[in-house]
């Protein structure tokens, strides 16, 4: 007789349930990505990027832009119009889940800006919101830099 018999709805209603119940302890268990460490080396910018030129070493701060679970701010150094540093001044770090998130993304945002030379980053899966207000701060910095 096979386990999975019409006239015992009880039986496949357990063994649907306890397969469910597998499937979300395996899932739940899985651990949230993390970046390989990749050196941070900077780039010289493209041509037409719109780096401006300026002799000598600037630091600028971008915009603080206020997302969904809290505001984000940036700010950068330029070397000779080339991105040097971005650091990230304010980012959600209010609870324990926030400062999980933004442990692995703010190194990741910064390593993808100073690769770039530019706010056209990647969104940080998990961090979309961070990400986000990470991409404006940043343009925002650039735009005054370039304005100055």
């Amino acid at each position: 007789m096979h386990t999975l018999r019409k006239n015992r709805p009880l039986r496949r209603i357990v063994l649907a349930g306890a397969a469910t119940v597998s499937g979300m302890v395996l899932l739940l268990s899985l651990k949230p990505h993390t970046a390989p460490g990749v050196a941070a080396a900077a780039s010289p910018a493209p041509a037409g990027s719109g780096a401006s030129a300026a002799a000598g070493t600037r630091t600028l701060t971008g915009d603080s832009v206020q997302t969904r679970w809290g505001p984000v701010q940036v700010r950068i150094t330029l070397k000779d119009g080339k991105l040097t540093d971005v650091t990230a001044v304010t980012y959600p770090q209010e609870n324990p889940r926030d400062r999980q998130i933004n442990s692995y993304a703010v190194p990741q945002l910064t390593r993808e800006a100073l690769t770039a030379q530019s706010a056209d980053i990647d969104t940080v899966s998990g961090a979309t919101y961070t990400s986000d207000g990470y991409r404006q701060s940043l343009q925002s910095a650039l735009d005054s830099a370039n304005g100055s």
